[in-house]
């Protein structure tokens, strides 16, 4: 089988594809044949040699694909079946514990830039009826990270206000669930051209960050002065100050991204005043993604795909990454 895998000690010119032997299905594991995985930032980190993995490392974390053999003692899947990775293979559900969350494909394990997997059944969900392999690749980070933030440490409600932060795969797919929710979203973005497709894709104000520096104050002031009650913060310290001042009292940050940063100031002042709530997000369980599922199809929400490549470029996906004209989420297809 074909596998894109990263050497010792990272880089993208570090990125080798080559053969490897087919695997087999062990008691309590599929074989998947993928079809489709997406980038996200971690795999990024991940291949830039950020995060240490072993030599050799099969990359990615997102896989979609078919279910073409099962070993022993598995009861959830089949033959023929469809079937979708999880971030965190097991984290099943409860609440996020360290043992739950050590073994992150493309990091810890291999991971999904491969044409065969052997993997647990029981870090795989369906698929979303009517999604494309593609489509549903994008979805076990990206979304996942933005469902948990959105529905699971809050709970946003029809009429709520939402704050979005940039125009990667997290943002755009918080816009759609929380317009699915009935939700009002304010979107941020440093192009004139990706505020007007985050328009189009349903968001009710629009904030030219680099125009308006203080961005937070101008969110609250599109509240009629309330606040926010969920920021999407992709940001991290850089941007932390303002999705402080958004925020209504008694407000909700998803703390998700550290694009600015892994550390710096926080007006802690305010953040208490206010009596704000920050959660730390790292995608979520397989019973949230699950949830997640069942909400797509009931609203019929499709992701947003911006590039596709091959999995033999991979490096060229994570280079047009990295060099952030991409709108919503680059697919590999395999």
């Amino acid at each position: 089988m074909k596998v894109a895998s990263l050497k010792k000690p990272g880089g993208l010119q570090n990125i080798e594809t080559g053969e490897r032997p087919d695997p087999t299905p062990g008691p309590g594991q599929v074989l998947m044949r993928v079809k489709a995985s997406s980038l996200n930032y971690h795999d990024f980190v991940v291949a830039q040699g950020g995060i240490p993995t072993e030599d050799g490392r099969i990359l990615m974390s997102d896989g979609a694909g078919e279910i073409v053999a099962v070993g022993e003692g598995v009861t959830r899947f089949k033959a023929g079946d469809t079937a979708l990775s999880t971030f965190f293979p097991g984290w099943r559900d409860g609440p996020p514990e360290l043992d739950k969350m050590m073994a992150v494909p493309g990091d810890r394990i291999d991971g999904f830039a491969a044409e065969l997997v052997a993997c647990s059944a029981e870090g795989l969900t369906r698929m979303p009826e009517g999604y494309s392999f593609a489509e549903a690749a994008t979805l076990p980070c990206a979304a996942l990270t933005a469902w948990r933030g959105l529905m699971v440490e809050n709970s946003i409600q029809p009429g709520d206000w939402v704050l979005t932060q940039g125009t990667g795969g997290v943002s755009i797919f918080a816009l759609q669930f929380a317009k699915a929710a009935g939700a009002r979203v304010i979107s941020t973005s440093s192009s004139d051209e990706k505020l007007e497709k985050l328009k189009a894709l349903g968001a009710d104000h629009l904030i030219n960050y680099k125009d308006t520096p203080d961005w937070g104050k101008k969110a609250k002031e599109l509240t009629g002065g309330r606040g926010v009650d969920e920021v999407i913060e992709i940001g991290g310290p850089g941007t932390m100050a303002q999705s402080i001042r958004a925020c209504r009292v008694g407000g909700h940050i998803s703390l998700i991204g550290v694009l600015t940063g892994v550390s710096g100031e926080v007006p802690t002042a305010a953040l208490f005043s206010s009596n704000i709530t920050v959660s730390g997000i790292t995608v979520g369980a397989r019973q949230h993604q699950e949830d997640m599922i069942a909400a797509i199809e009931a609203n019929g929400i499709k992701p947003v795909i911006s590039d596709h490549f091959p999995l033999d470029k991979l490096a060229d996906a994570f280079a047009h990454q990295a060099a952030q004209k991409h709108f919503g989420k680059i697919v590999v297809d395999i």
